[in-house]
């Protein structure tokens, strides 16, 4: 593998919109590569960008994590003018246990850690005006570009994905039993070993034969502003994540955690209801700003003293399925600070982890008893620029050998209520299940409703 080079950019003479031009575009170009991506800005997006392409297979992480963030190198071109986030490097993942055993804390089972891919063709989609772009090598611009065009001049619209039938996904932890770790948490927080935990759990249902189907079921029920259909050899990454976890751009960087959630009302009324409920919860307006301030601390080990602010706190934001309380921070990085430096300070995320971040780990381990793999990690892209974008990988679907597994969690503190950390985590995989044509078990979906 011959390492990643800048990407030129050529407009293309026609337009698309969501939902069918770029659904269709991965499909005709990329839907059958071994190392391909979609990162989706959501199949109603006004705004932002979806880039999809394909490339090789990194062998080497360590040449991602080598990336300088605080501004582009002599050999990295500063990012051109055309204001697309994304001109050449890679796109992959990091897994939550390749963190975790970074900072020490132990880990349950084998983990098959981070996944690149080098990228070396794109097609860049800006959905506030429906401009395209492709992107290439300068030497193959041209020749990728006429493709691209004469691909879009002749799109159709896809068929939808069929239906699948309906089976019940098997879960990791029973109810009681899940009730029973929440007790450990509040029982570890109450001797001071923590003062918030995520604790998470997973479901599982045997592989889908047509991922792709999966993914376009679970942007359009739930489309989000981080989606993204990521295939990197035998595993896949289908997520619906509403939480960027980094953005970095000309050495600044900023990451939106998400701790607070309440399902959508059937009603106006209901739905303004549980607004107000999870905007002015004393239990999630806690857990959001410890959470917040874990990762006010995180980024100041790689930044400018001074600099690292609080820029948002406790807003509300709504998505089809789910309401979540997020916050922001934001800070400058110092210099020469690369993607390594920055990944050893701030993951596992805090929002994924609980705090203080070591011994929550460490509890958490002991807990769950099983490794919670490319879920909790991280995905998306780094720029060969100094740029980056990496979002949370929650509400998502992993595909690994002859399984699909959807995590779920949620942040314990003291004033957690059983039934409802059990119902909040019943609401989270209800989406990435009902895309694989799944349901929770019925102990876990009698609790929810019971909501």
């Amino acid at each position: 593998m011959s390492a990643p080079c800048p990407l030129d950019a050529a407009p293309l003479a026609v337009r698309t919109d969501e939902p069918l031009g770029v659904e269709r575009l991965f499909l005709r170009l990329f839907a059958d590569s071994e190392a391909s991506f979609w990162l989706d800005a959501g199949a109603r997006a006004s705004r932002g960008w979806s880039i999809l392409g394909t490339g090789g297979i990194e062998p080497d992480p360590s040449r991602v994590r080598a990336v300088e963030l605080a501004g582009p190198t002599p050999a990295s071109p500063a990012p051109a003018g055309d204001g697309i986030p994304f001109h050449g490097g890679w796109v992959g993942w990091l897994s939550y246990e390749q963190g975790a055993a970074a900072l020490g804390a132990p880990v349950s089972g084998p983990d098959r850690g981070s996944a690149w891919i080098v990228v070396d063709r794109a097609v860049a989609v800006d959905h506030a005006t429906g401009r395209v772009f492709a992107l290439a090598a300068p030497a193959r611009l041209a020749q990728w570009r006429a493709q691209v065009q004469a691909l879009l001049e002749r799109l159709v619209p896809a068929p939808p994905p069929p239906s699948p039938a309906v089976v019940v996904a098997t879960a990791r932890h029973g109810v009681v039993e899940y009730q029973a770790m929440i007790e450990q948490c509040r029982a570890a927080i109450g001797r001071g070993d923590a003062y918030q935990l995520c604790l998470t759990t997973r479901f599982t249902v045997p592989r889908p034969a047509d991922p792709i189907a999966v993914y376009r079921r679970l942007r359009r029920a739930t489309p989000a502003h981080h989606g993204g259909f990521l295939r990197i050899g035998d595993r896949l990454l289908l997520s619906a994540s509403p939480e960027q976890f980094l953005s970095v751009a000309g050495g600044s960087v900023s990451t939106s955690p998400i701790k607070g959630t309440r399902p959508r009302g059937a009603t106006a009324e209901e739905d303004a209801r549980l607004v107000e409920e999870l905007r002015t919860d004393a239990k999630e307006r806690a857990e959001n700003v410890m959470i917040a301030d874990l990762m006010r601390n995180d980024l100041s080990r790689v930044s400018v003293p001074g600099t690292v602010r609080v820029r948002r706190l406790w807003d509300v934001e709504s998505y089809p399925a789910v309401h979540q309380l997020v916050s922001t921070v934001d800070a400058r990085l110092q210099e020469r600070i690369t993607v390594g430096d920055l990944v050893d300070a701030v993951f596992p995320a805090g929002s994924m982890t609980g705090a203080p971040k070591l011994s929550a780990m460490t509890i958490l381990a002991g807990l769950e008893q099983a490794p919670r793999g490319v879920y909790s990690g991280c995905f998306g892209h780094v720029g060969l620029d100094g740029r980056a974008d990496l979002a949370m990988v929650i509400r998502s679907v992993v595909v690994e050998q002859d399984e699909a597994q959807v995590g779920a969690g949620g942040g314990i503190t003291w004033l957690s209520r059983p039934d409802a950390e059990v119902a909040e985590v019943a609401i989270k995989a209800r989406a990435p299940l009902a895309a694989l044509g799944a349901v929770v078990p019925a102990e876990w979906a009698a609790v929810a409703q019971s909501r």
